[in-house]
Order: structure tokens, then C-alpha cells, then sequence
């Protein structure tokens, strides 16, 4: 039972950090479950799993929140998804043949990459100049790594998506709200992936490697909160969103090395 109710209350946050970040729950979702199963041989997995169950429905609801707002603009969606989709693939066949304690120590390094990346590399806390539209290789080759990467942690496309946006002089309003429909791939080629019947786990409602009853705790109270957050996040000034982003990937970051 406290485990619901910290499901629950951890729900609310989610919510806002797929509206505010692209999220689509997966650097929430993930050191939560992971805490909640600490012990468990394979803690890890279910977290990321399970992650990617929770991203399909927040993000595809996020997505469609946000199709009015003029935020979200196919040129630079398409091709990135398809190949995002196909590296999603391969992220999740190495995945699930990796030892938990390896995903978990690859999930503490990129969180720390991607941190000193944003603050160290000019181009993310500021934009300086007008949007540029992505190259071949960065829609091609890019959206293959991306996938991979992001079905392997289980968090999404935001974990690349939106540093690249923002090297493209994007608005942090755009490039999380694309954060959302590019991770709509890697929810969905994740989620069927992990949800292939292997040997029995100990957990009680498990399918595969997905929690399903954490599952339906966390888009119980999340889809609320992204109708009621969206409403919000235009507001939020450039620079102060980029701050928080890289704010709460750092509250990640200790909150995976503490549990």
C-alpha cells in the first residue's frame, strides 16, 4: 500500500515533467521503480521497462495536447522518428541481454554526460541565433543512436532529442513539446519488447519485464496533470526552462546514486 501511494504521488510529477521537459515519465519513472525494487536481481529492467509503458500513453496524450499550439513541426520529426523507431529495436535486444547492475551504471554515466554537456557546450542554456533545421546524418545515423540509447534507459527521446533541438537553436517550448511524439517510438518499440514472456520474475503482476500495476498507479494521476500543465509551459521563459532541465537531471543523478 505505500508503494501505491507513493506511485501515486510521484504520478503528479511525471505529469508536469512530460509537459515542461518532453519526458514522457522516463527519468522519473525509472530511479523511482528502481528504488521501490531495490534488491530485486532485475530492478533495473523492470524500471526501464516499465518506463517505457508509462511514455507511450504520456506521450502520445502530451502530443496531442500540444497538436494546436504550433510547437511541433514535421520537418524536424520526419525521418528522425523512423530511424529513432529502429534503433529502439536494437537498444532494447542489448538491453535485455545486459546485467542489471551494467544498465544501471550506463543510465548514472549518461545522466552525468549529458549534464556536463549542457553546461560546458555553449548552445543549451542560450539560444543565439535563429532555428536551424536538421542535417541528413543527424536524422539519419543520429536517429538510429538516439533510439538505441533511449529504449536501452528507458527514457525516451527527450534524453537526446532535446539537447540536438537546442544545438539547432530551438525553443525549449518546441523541442519538448517534439520530445514527446520522438519518443512515441521508443515507447512503443520498447514496451512490446520488454513485454515478451521470459522466465517467471518474482514480482506479482509483472508481463515480461513491465509493471503493469505501477503502470496504471502512475498514468492514473499523470494524464490529469499533463491536460492541467500544458496549459503552463509557454509561459515558462527559455532560459529558465533550460536551467530546470538540466536541474532535474541532476536530481536524477543523485537520486540513482543514492538508492
Amino acid at each position: 500500500m505505500n508503494n501505491i501511494v507513493l506511485l501515486l504521488m510521484f504520478g503528479v510529477f511525471i505529469g508536469l515533467t512530460t509537459v515542461f521537459f518532453g519526458f514522457g515519465g522516463g527519468f522519473v519513472v525509472v530511479p523511482v521503480l528502481y528504488g521501490l525494487n531495490a534488491g530485486h536481481p532485475d530492478a533495473m529492467h523492470i524500471a526501464v521497462a516499465t518506463s517505457t509503458a508509462v511514455m507511450v500513453v504520456n506521450a502520445s496524450i502530451a502530443t496531442f495536447t500540444s497538436r494546436s499550439t504550433g510547437l511541433i513541426r514535421r520537418d524536424y520529426l520526419m525521418p528522425l522518428a523512423v530511424f529513432i523507431a529502429g534503433g529502439a529495436a536494437i537498444g532494447v535486444l542489448v538491453a535485455t541481454r545486459t546485467p542489471d547492475s551494467l544498465v544501471h551504471a550506463l543510465f548514472v554515466a549518461y545522466l552525468l554526460i549529458t549534464i556536463i554537456d549542457a553546461v560546458a557546450r555553449r548552445g543549451f542554456l542560450e539560444r543565439s541565433g535563429d532555428p536551424r533545421p536538421l542535417g541528413k546524418a543527424a536524422s539519419t545515423v543520429g536517429g538510429l543512436g538516439i533510439g538505441a540509447v533511449a529504449a536501452f534507459l528507458g527514457v525516451g527521446g527527450s534524453v537526446m532529442t532535446v539537447p540536438l533541438l537546442r544545438r539547432r537553436q530551438v525553443s525549449m517550448a518546441a523541442a519538448t513539446a517534439m520530445a514527446n511524439p520522438l519518443s512515441i517510438p521508443v515507447a512503443l518499440v520498447g514496451t512490446v519488447m520488454y513485454s515478451i514472456p521470459r522466465e517467471p520474475l518474482d514480482s506479482l503482476g509483472v508481463v515480461g519485464y513491465v509493471d503493469v500495476l505501477a503502470c496504471g498507479c502512475l498514468l492514473a494521476v499523470s494524464l490529469p496533470t499533463i491536460a492541467l500543465g500544458r496549459k503552463l509551459v509557454r509561459h515558462v521563459p527559455d532560459r529558465i526552462h533550460a536551467i530546470a532541465y538540466v536541474a532535474l537531471l541532476v536530481v536524477a543523478l543523485v537520486a540513482m546514486l543514492t538508492v
